[in-house]
């Protein structure tokens, strides 16, 4: 029988603690909570299993595997985010790769000398890494874990010890604090202040923070800013939380943004009408964007 609860009753340490402890094998999945009007055993509102929002296979207490499911856990997107792949390497394999899974792809492009068999390894882990640091990062949602269930026959795993990832965990945990005190939802938007065009000046902005730019606007909240721009949502938070300290963007608390629309993207076009001093300089940033 299956494991089951919700991370805000039995926190994601306490179920790394666990399996690391129990040398466990098998498949941890976590979802997005479904209100049932109901309370459970501690008189907390229930909450039945919605969508999936991630997963972490382990092996006998090593974590080997995890993913989340609003972004894209592909081997082409790890090597593209480890900088061994650019942009452009990165749309031609998705466009000529078929069905071929990741251990198939990872032979080829070993043999084709694009990356080596330790690129492979170090990128892989570090999406790990990167997606158990987020799943840690939540608050509340239903769980699930079965014994000795794998993921995908065409994963690639790279087993890690857990006991320095749940010691960075704990790290994080202020950190995760501090930024929920300025992002208290992933429904809020965005927007620019009145006097961008002295806050933006020179400054030069992050790779990452690039992309958000052209999301910037109170009609797009953050959760669909996080879809679009495949990011995980302690990643955003971050960027957000360092553009907001910077000044560069102001927190919009609007509750009427619909989280399953498409962000809406600025483009030139959009103006009707000539552009305010503090617009041209987000028309500039956009044109700059759109250039790189």
């Amino acid at each position: 029988m299956p494991l089951q609860g919700n991370i805000r009753d039995f926190s994601t340490t306490q179920l790394l603690n666990l399996v690391n402890l129990s040398k466990r094998t098998g498949l941890l999945t976590i979802f997005e909570g479904v209100p049932t009007n109901e309370l459970d055993a501690m008189k907390q509102p229930k909450m039945a299993p919605g969508a999936e929002r991630a997963r972490m296979a382990f092996h006998q207490g090593r974590l080997v595997y995890a993913s989340l499911a609003n972004q894209d856990s592909s081997l082409v997107a790890m090597l593209n985010k480890a900088g061994k792949l650019n942009t452009e390497q990165a749309r031609q394999l998705r466009e000529r790769m078929g069905n071929l899974g990741d251990k198939g792809l990872a032979m080829r492009l070993i043999g084709a000398k694009y990356v080596t068999q330790a690129d492979i390894l170090t990128a892989v882990k570090q999406h790990i890494l990167d997606v158990t640091y987020n799943v840690a990062a939540l608050r509340e949602g239903p769980f699930r874990f079965d014994d000795n269930v794998a993921p995908s026959s065409e994963a690639i795993l790279v087993p890690i010890e857990l006991e320095p990832v749940i010691i960075q965990i704990g790290r994080d945990i202020k950190e995760v604090t501090e930024l929920d005190k300025v992002i208290t939802s992933m429904d809020i938007s965005l927007q620019f202040p009145r006097d961008a065009k002295q806050k933006f000046k020179g400054v030069h902005l992050t790779v990452d923070e690039w992309k958000i730019v052209p999301y910037v606007d109170p009609k797009n909240s953050l959760r669909q800013i996080m879809k679009v721009v495949n990011m995980s949502e302690l990643q955003l938070k971050r960027i957000v939380f360092s553009m907001h300290q910077a000044g560069l963007v102001e927190i919009v608390n609007n509750t009427k943004v619909s989280s399953s629309a498409v962000p809406t993207r600025r483009t030139t076009t959009q103006q009707k009408k000539p552009a305010a001093p503090e617009k041209r300089v987000v028309l500039s940033l956009i044109e700059k964007l759109k250039s790189m």
